[in-house]
């Protein structure tokens, strides 16, 4: 299987009171992979995902895209085939329609275009109506609010998606719309693609993914 995305040595330190949060790891997810991070709260899980992310600076290590480090002057390249996921999303003020709008605004995106109609027939596939892109993203539900997060992802059609729990908060049915989508994502293009799943759920684990990894104490094992 080909690499898609690699950490080596991947570290990170509290930069208040100096612990570790999470120690040197070593990860391959190659295309066609899903894999699990299981592990209590508090273990590193999240930590490790958003150093992946490039979102929080690693304190050592590196991140390999495609058999590349990412560098300063590789991340927004980086950030457009590579999409994080949060457990509680951050949606900006105005519509549903501007919040899918926004990505396209950012300099990883700005070559693409917002595809309305795209964007509904992913809505579709949740259960959201045409309508639904009108209703105010400050009245959504908190199911509601992942959905309209992770269509804002999927519309990109990234190579990788990294999820940080992102049913954990939800509704049963919220959760499997989610699920819903996210296999369809991935099933459209199995080969080239990959995902890495944060969860508490052994059970979702073992239905979504192929391949599973504990954290414990900021270390990563298998």
């Amino acid at each position: 299987m080909t690499p898609l995305l690699e950490a080596r040595a991947l570290a990170r330190i509290d930069p208040e009171r100096h612990g570790t949060l999470l120690a040197p790891t070593d990860f391959t997810l190659a295309a066609g992979e899903r894999v699990a991070i299981i592990g209590a709260s508090g273990s590193g899980k999240s930590v490790f995902l958003r150093a992946l992310a490039l979102l929080d600076a690693p304190s050592g290590g590196s991140v390999i895209w495609q058999q590349q480090s990412v560098g300063a002057q590789r991340i927004t390249q980086y950030r457009a085939c590579v999409c994080y996921l949060a457990q509680r999303p951050a949606l900006a003020d105005g519509t549903v329609l501007d919040n899918l709008r926004l990505p396209f605004t950012l300099a990883s995106h700005r070559a693409r275009a917002f595809d309305r109609d795209a964007a509904t027939a992913l809505l579709l596939q949740a259960g959201k109506s045409a309508d639904f892109l009108d209703h105010s993203a400050a009245d959504l539900s908190g199911g509601e609010a992942q959905i309209v997060a992770l269509v804002r992802v999927l519309q990109l059609a990234p190579q990788v998606i990294l999820f940080d729990e992102p049913t954990a908060a939800l509704d049963p049915q919220s959760a499997a719309a989610v699920e819903r989508l996210v296999t369809d994502w991935f099933e459209a293009a199995p080969r080239s693609r990959a995902f890495a799943w944060v969860t508490h759920d052994t059970e979702q684990a073992r239905r979504l993914c192929t391949r599973r990894l504990t954290m414990h104490q900021g270390v990563l094992q298998p």
